[in-house]
């Protein structure tokens, strides 16, 4: 495209749009950016190439954010996204970019926030470890009934069509009230689709009432499905009102039309949030759990235990970590923020002792289920903070770690954990991300002792901007 856009300014209402603007770059987090007058402006729904007049929603001195309100012409790099709900549900944002050019992006973004956030010495960062699979690839769905459907502007204006309606999906972006009715998902394998429209289906016929989230109130509320790579697949049904009625009547014909559903459980929730957490899921039928695997090993998920919600990728990233970790078979391993474990298990033949900390009492729990599962001897998990829990008294009796494993949430860790872990100064640590900035901030204030010796990306989520990384990092020697 060897042409040069001039962009203009003009005020529609009060508000600044800037007119013929040349998207340039990626930024991070899904947007791209342009350079107008010296000042940077972050777009969303944009891609490098597109030429859109833009509204800006916030501008400083350096810089702006904004939103396509025209495009006057598409960039090549665009494809046509698979889903007829992209751009609606909130979900896949990146669809319309050929997946290899998603990867490009995504390494872009690590490398980007590393130096610019991190600020330390950085080895050469290795390609972007990418999905086999960019369909169907997730093994757990969380789907919502509700009875007010989002209509697409084109909707809005036609007097004929109403969002008075019963309809089972996503939320639509930016409304907490309307979902999006989902016909087709891609995000994972049948029989999600089949089960999600049998559940409305039966619901429209027998008059049963769908929630309505501004009144509180509803007989069928949120479902959510885990299928897994062993075969076994499980639905938890959530619903608003405690019917036994109406509650024996659908799950009995779910189970009639769905024979592969191995553990159907309900949960009644009269909350006003859909929070599983403080919820006792009943069974219907099955043993109330599934099994997963990784590699060799199992683990046992419930309906509220947490697990990597793509396995392959999954089996990817904690390959990619223990590689990192260098293990001889002799290391004491510290599994920080282990969750239900899966990182430390999956380390665990390679490692002398492993030892899990989590400040979730119940993931701790299901740690040890697992490990026992796996017939492990050699792994100890404790519930509690690991400032607190990993002190003087506890490594006389454990042992201090060779080797930190940190993965912790996208905020990243606490100060005083990073802190703490230089006081510990473990030979090796490697830190496991799903949020590339925070980690960059973490590694800075690491590089008080430690210095970052490999770097890995992994693509945990296609066709959406999350992105994960896991770093190597070594204790610097005394001079």
């Amino acid at each position: 495209m060897d042409m040069v856009y001039i962009c203009g300014v003009k005020r529609r209402k009060g508000n600044i749009v800037l007119e013929k603007v040349l998207i340039e770059d990626y930024a991070a987090e899904g947007k791209s950016l342009a350079r107008v007058g010296g000042k940077v402006i972050f777009i969303e729904s944009t891609v490098p190439g597109d030429v859109v007049d833009i509204q800006l929603l916030k501008s400083k001195k350096d810089w702006a954010e904004g939103r396509p309100l025209l495009f006057h012409s598409y960039s090549a790099e665009r494809e046509k996204p698979f889903c007829s709900h992209f751009g609606i549900c909130g979900g896949c944002q990146w669809q319309m970019l050929p997946y290899e050019k998603q990867l490009v992006y995504k390494q872009k973004q690590v490398s980007d926030q590393l130096e610019r956030i991190g600020k330390v010495m950085l080895p050469e960062i290795m390609p972007i470890a990418g999905a086999d699979e960019t369909k169907y690839y997730r093994n757990k769905m969380e789907y919502t009934f509700g009875n007010k459907r989002f209509l697409t502007k084109e909707e809005l204006h036609d007097p004929l069509i109403s969002s008075d309606e019963n309809v089972a999906g996503f939320h639509a972006k930016g409304f907490f009230d309307k979902l999006v009715d989902i016909k087709t998902c891609y995000l994972q394998a049948e029989p999600t689709n089949g089960i999600r429209l049998a559940v409305k289906d039966f619901a429209i016929r027998n008059h049963f009432s769908f929630y309505d989230i501004r009144n509180h109130s509803g007989f069928l509320r949120t479902m959510q499905v885990r299928l897994c790579t062993t075969g076994e697949l499980m639905v938890n049904i959530m619903l608003g009102e405690d019917d036994e009625s109406k509650k024996n009547e659908l799950l009995n014909h779910l189970s009639e039309k769905f024979p592969s559903i191995t553990t159907l459980l309900y949960t009644i929730n009269t909350k006003w949030n859909d929070s599983l957490h403080d919820l006792e899921p009943v069974i219907f039928h099955g043993k109330g759990f599934v099994i997963e695997k990784l590699e060799n090993f199992q683990f046992k998920i419930g309906p509220k235990s947490f697990f990597q919600t793509n396995t392959r990728q999954a089996e990817k990233l904690y390959e990619i970590t223990r590689e990192f970790a260098e293990l001889s078979g002799n290391e004491t391993v510290y599994d920080l923020y282990c969750g239900t474990g899966s990182i430390g298990i999956f380390l665990s033949r390679l490692s002398k002792k492993v030892i899990g900390v989590e400040l979730i009492a119940a993931a701790v729990n299901d740690a040890k289920e697992n490990a026992e599962l796996n017939h492990l001897s050699h792994t100890s998990f404790f519930a509690g903070d690991v400032i607190d829990i990993c002190n003087d008294e506890f490594f006389s009796v454990h042992g201090k770690p060779d080797v930190i494993i940190t993965d912790p949430p996208r905020a990243g860790m606490h100060e005083k954990l990073v802190r703490k872990i230089l006081d510990i100064s473990a030979p090796l640590v490697v830190y496991v991300s799903c949020n590339p900035a925070t980690q960059a901030r973490d590694l800075n204030i690491l590089s008080e002792k430690y210095d970052v010796t490999k770097i890995q990306p992994v693509d945990m989520f296609p066709h959406t901007h999350h992105i994960e990384n896991v770093a190597q990092l070594k204790l610097r020697k005394e001079i």
